[in-house]
């Protein structure tokens, strides 16, 4: 009779194997979102210090640019002044009573007279008088230069100023300089679309043609940095907007606010 342990074989081979567990440690992601934390932290405080530090005219034109970007953006390929070291007089505007308002709207409804007389008088506007437009909205004093035909005021598809055109803003600057309220200069379009070299739209053609007025009326009359902004529309706020692609949706507004926001 064989023994128990004569089998003809050799023993098995027993494998304890033993799992690591809690894999976290060194190799763990828990410690990384509490780092990103830290980090986001310190870069926020560091941006208040930083901001705490400047002058307070740089306070004043961070405070302006996150109330309206788009005065301080690049728009259309004209870039305008961004944080500069001496920004131009920004500062929140005003709160006006009654009846600093009503002061306000007498001297704009005298610039509109002036500028509606000036046009009349001159002989070389009077095949534009239908073409200009001069008013007192809610918003304050807007002046538009309405194309009612192709290339009345600037050359087709381009920010080129005709002559006549950079002497009507000639007058206008002349009318405007003399009033406390900064302007507004905007550029709108048809919503043909332009299709030109490089992607250049009716979106760089709206304000690069405000754009161009702008610089026209600063060489002839304006003050220095009495523009405010300089916007460019396309075709988002058509004149006719039961036809799009009409031409008295090409203009150029030029808008004295009431308060000097130009909201």
């Amino acid at each position: 009779m064989a023994s128990l342990g004569d089998t003809g074989g050799e023993a098995p081979t027993i494998r304890i194997v033993r799992k690591k567990k809690g894999g976290e440690g060194h190799h763990g992601g828990a410690w990384k979102v509490a780092y990103a934390d830290f980090v986001t932290a310190m870069m926020a405080f560091f941006l208040v210090m930083w901001i705490v530090g400047l002058s307070k005219p740089a306070r004043l034109a961070i405070s302006a640019y996150f109330k309206n970007p788009s005065l301080f953006a690049t728009t259309g390929g004209a870039k305008l002044p961004v944080g500069s070291e001496n920004p131009p007089n920004v500062s929140p505007p005003p709160v006006l009573s009654k009846s600093q308002i009503k002061e306000v709207e007498k001297v704009l409804n005298r610039a509109k007279a002036a500028i509606l007389r000036d046009v009349r008088d001159n002989e070389e506007f009077r095949n534009l008088s239908d073409s200009i437009q001069v008013s007192i909205t809610n918003e304050g004093l807007r002046i538009e230069l309405i194309e009612k035909r192709s290339a009345l005021f600037f050359a087709p598809g381009s920010a080129t100023l005709n002559p006549t055109t950079v002497r009507l803003l000639q007058v206008i600057a002349h009318e405007l300089r003399d009033v406390k309220n900064p302007l507004v200069i905007e550029g709108h379009t048809d919503s043909q679309p332009l299709n030109g070299p490089n992607g250049y739209s009716n979106w760089e053609l709206s304000a690069d043609r405000a754009n161009a007025a702008r610089k026209a009326m600063e060489e002839h009359g304006l003050r220095p940095h009495q523009v405010l902004g300089v916007r460019g529309f396309a075709d988002r706020k058509l004149l006719r907007p039961d036809d799009p692609t009409h031409f008295s949706n090409r203009r150029v507004s030029i808008l004295v606010p009431f308060d000097g926001a130009g909201e």
